[in-house]
Order: C-alpha cells, then structure tokens, then sequence
C-alpha cells in the first residue's frame, strides 16, 4: 500500500463507499462523495498551478470543507498548511509567507481580511472561498461550491511517501513554526499510536485493506466527535485522523466557541463513541452540562461513548471523576506536543484519575539541566525528549531544529521544552515548558503545578499562573483566577486553602480576579493575556 494519506482514504472509500465519512450538522458526506469531492477540489489546484510540495493554507473554522480541502491538497502531493482563524492581518502575512503557500481556502466570514492581506502575499495563486453565510468581501477568489461543479475529478496518482506532512505550531513563545515529518513515517507511528491505544490495527500496515473490510463485517467503525479545532494537532490528529484512516466518522460543528449542550445533543443523534477535547477548558462546561441535565430530569444518552480523549493541557482529577459518574467509559490523557508524544494516562471507574500523573511512553527520557539521565525516584526535574518518530525539523529554521532535535548517546530525540519529575513507579509529573518557569528567589516554579493546586479548591472555575518582576526575589507568582458561577472566595482565603496542596514558596503573591480566564480556541493556556492581566493589577 502507498503510505499516504490521500491513498489510504482511496482504498477506504473503494471499500465502504456508502458509510458515513464526514458529519457537520445536519450535513453528511459519504466516503465516496468525501473522495469525489476531493479529487475535484484537488483538479483546482492543479489548474491554478499548484503540484507535489506545494503548500496550501486552511484558513478555515471546522466543518467537512476542511477535511476536504486538505484532502485534495494530500491528492496532489501537497502539504496543507494549518491556519489559526483568530490570526489578525501581521499573523497571517507571516505564516503564509513563511510557509510558502500558493492556495488558501477560507471561509467566507473571513473574506475581509483576506482582501486586506492579499496584495502582500504575490506568491498565491489561488483563493478559494467557502460559503458560510456571510456575504463575501473579495472578489478575486474561486467558490469551492462552483468548483465542485465545474471541475472533474483527478485522476489517482501514485505519490512519494517522503512528501513532507506539516504543522504549524504556536507554541508558547515565538512566532509559529512548521514542524515536518515524513508522511509515510508519521502514518506508520499514528498506527502504531492506534494500536498502543487498544485499536484493533494489524501490525503491518499493508494488511489495512483486510481489515477495513473486517470493520465493514461487523460494523465497528469509530465515530469520533471533534470538540476542539481541527487547526491544532489535538483536533486533526486524535480527533480526524484516528477514524478517518480506520474507516469511520469524523464529526464537528460550524459553531466557533464550545457549546457542551449542542455536543452532547451530537453525541446523542449520531452515536458517537469518541470525543476528543483539550483538558479542563472543555470537560469542565460538558460536566456542568451533564450535572444540570440530570438536575433537570433529563439526563443526555452517553450509550455510545467509548472514550473521551484529551491532550494538551491539564484535566483534573476532580473533573475525571464527575464524567465518569456519569458514565462507564474509558478516560485517555495524552500528554505531548507537535514534536513528540511523552506520556499517557488511562482511567476508569475500576482505574481512579490522578491529576498530571502520566505512564510514560517508550523510548521517552528526562534529563536534567547538567546532562544527566534521570531514573526513577530522581529528585531532579529534566528536560522530556522523545524518541521514535522525531520530526524533519522546522521548516526553514535549522537553528531551533538543532536545539529541539537532538541527539542523545546515539539516539536521536525531541526536546520540546517541557519539564517534569520522573516519580518513583516509573510515572512522569508534568511540570510544564522551561519558558513559562518562574524563577523566585533561586526557586523553580512551574505554572501548570500551581495551577492545579488552585483549581482543586470548588470556588475556582479556571486559573492561569504567571510569573512577574520583582525587586526582591526576582520574580513572584502571580495567579489570574476565575470563579464558579454563585461562588465567592476572597484572595487570603483561596492562597491559605492552597496551602495544604503545594509547598509555600510556591503560593501566589497575589490573585487577580477576572470573570473570564481567556484561553485560545484549543483550550491552550494564554500566558500573554495572563501576564499583561498580572501587570496591570500591580500598577
């Protein structure tokens, strides 16, 4: 079987035609039509002159265009390139530039700002506008619905499994940075992850064929319900990609923000058995959501769930063990980054939650600041490097691929900046990135540690915790904290509540009240805003 994606999603839609491949609302594309669609699409780009390793940007919310605009990029031997929709006019100049793009799909909400932005960018050939209601503002696009009925399919090809698949990533600091693997490298490591997370997948890829067809027997494909962007990898790669190359369904909503009432009503009318999310950001409204349900006499129907799967940020303990009162399902939080997977944790009503605790992952090492490789019970924090699949490196910056991906006695890691303790049963703690370490007074401290001492006290709702200046010690911890709704809490006692959880040093300084901690759409913690938040009260 040729390793890539638009190959594999072929023999898939040869193979199960009919079955559903992508939902949006009431909108369901079958696989076929999922395949037709695409080759269509993929005609466009290749009239508007784009081929193999050409980029193309998906300035887009989720919905089943999406999926199938990166899908006719992957047909032509191209790269998608994924686009943040909260980007403004400087951010979407530079990533676009910086990636090389020569297409861009884009909603049609967006057209004013593509109109302001399309005269610095020279090097795009084609803007190809989906319509989503809104009146458009640029007249020099293609209308992707006029090009699925003007263009002919393609033909299929057979494509090169080295093509670089990319994504961009924001990460805490700096301006986003593409990270590349190999596409047919990085289908064989989400196999790999597939099967490590209990999936039925055989051990050689190239049996996939037979069972897809073992799937389409006895009708066990997934359904996957995406609740986060699919512009993150949290989104595209658990949420889209898990079912999408076993066969099954990837399901969104048009909405921008998360609403848990509408996707449990989702989960309810189509089945779902996966949902994929980021952390505390989403399980918290979709447990309010249950609780007031139930409250109401009308609890919603959770029959299909299987699994609800996180990665990215913190999900609490506490949070865990609402959802599965609620629920006998499995709870799977995957800890890791663009560049590497590090550590996993798995819970159950037979398996109790612990917060931030993580199996780690083969082939994963912590090393501490002088070099030295931790063991178990080390009361050393490290750096997290992850073997395996270790991406190219970052497009067009070598310098930060040589900090980021190196080699370790022989063996070539990934080093994305993130620290932790590896505990004395062989679990890792996260601790968070060495960017966001706030030093006070020679003391390390880690945001994402305080943050969930906080947390566990009822009153908190979400909480962000920063570093800022100070004369003397350096630096203090500063916590932005907002509240439950009908819950009140003074700052004296929320640090004395929090007392008993972490060490003192690490307590806030101060706590900044705010009525809405702001978090980007992934659910990823937005230290910027935190900050400025932390300096204007001490002004």
């Amino acid at each position: 079987m040729n390793l890539d994606f638009a190959s594999v999603w072929e023999m898939i839609s040869d193979i199960v035609p009919e079955n559903d491949a992508l939902i949006c609302g009431d909108e369901i594309i079958s696989w076929k039509d999922y395949d037709l669609q695409s080759s269509k699409i993929a005609t466009a780009l290749k009239n508007a002159g784009l081929g193999p390793n050409s980029k193309a940007g998906l300035y887009l919310n989720n919905s089943n265009e999406y999926l199938i605009g990166q899908n006719a990029i992957f047909k032509i031997g191209g790269v998608p390139i994924n686009v943040n929709y909260r980007y403004v006019a400087e951010e979407l100049i530079y990533l676009l530039d910086n990636s090389d793009s020569e297409a861009v799909f884009y909603h049609a909400c967006y057209s004013r700002r593509i109109k302001e932005i399309s005269g610095s960018l020279p090097n795009i050939k084609a803007w190809i506008e989906i319509a989503d209601g809104n009146r458009s503002e640029f007249e020099d696009s293609l209308k992707f619905e006029e090009l699925l009925d003007s263009c002919n399919p393609m033909e299929r090809i057979h494509r090169d499994p080295n093509t670089i698949y990319m994504l961009y990533t924001g990460g805490t600091t700096g301006m986003p940075k593409g990270v590349m693997y190999k596409q047919g490298e990085f289908l064989v490591f989400l196999f790999r992850t597939l099967k490590a997370m209990g999936y039925d997948v055989p051990e050689d890829i190239n049996n996939l064929e037979e069972q897809i067809h073992n799937f389409k027997k006895d009708n066990t494909f997934i359904k996957s319900l995406i609740g986060c962007p699919l512009m993150h990898g949290t989104g595209m790669w658990l949420g889209a990609f898990l079912p999408l190359l076993l066969g099954g369904t990837a399901v969104t909503s048009r909405n921008l923000g998360f609403d848990p009432d509408q996707m449990w009503t989702q989960v309810e009318d189509t089945g779902t058995t996966n949902i994929v999310i980021v952390g505390d950001a989403f399980a918290k409204p979709m447990l309010d959501a249950l609780d007031r349900a139930e409250e109401n006499g009308k609890p919603y129907d959770l029959s299909s769930v299987k699994v609800i799967i996180s990665s990215g940020v913190m999900w609490s303990e506490e949070i865990k063990n609402g959802l599965l009162r609620h629920h006998d399902m499995m709870l799977m939080d995957t800890m890791g980054s663009t560049e590497g997977g590090m550590g996993s944790s798995v819970s159950t009503r037979d398996n109790p939650p612990k917060t931030a605790k993580f199996s780690i992952n083969p082939g994963v090492i912590i090393i501490a600041d002088d070099g030295e490789i931790l063991k178990p019970g080390s009361e050393k924090i490290g750096l997290i490097g992850t073997s395996g699949l270790v991406p190219v490196g970052y497009y067009k910056d070598e310098k930060k691929s040589a900090e980021t991906f190196r080699e370790v006695n022989g063996v070539r890691y990934s080093f994305p900046g993130d620290y932790a303790k590896l505990e004395e049963d062989g679990t890792i703690t996260l601790l968070g990135r060495g960017s966001n370490c706030i030093n006070s007074a020679g003391e390390k401290i880690y945001p994402e540690e305080v943050e969930e001492a906080i947390k566990r006290n009822d009153e908190v709702f979400d909480c962000l915790v920063v570093g800022v200046d100070d004369k003397k010690f350096g630096q203090k911890v500063v916590a932005v904290v907002s509240l439950e709704e009908n819950k009140d809490i003074n700052e004296d006692s929320l640090v004395d509540a929090t007392r008993s959880f972490i060490a003192g040093y690490k307590l806030p300084k101060k706590v900044v009240f705010v009525e809405h901690v702001e978090r980007a759409p992934n659910g990823k913690a937005n230290y910027k805003w935190a900050k400025n938040i932390a300096n204007e009260s001490l002004r």
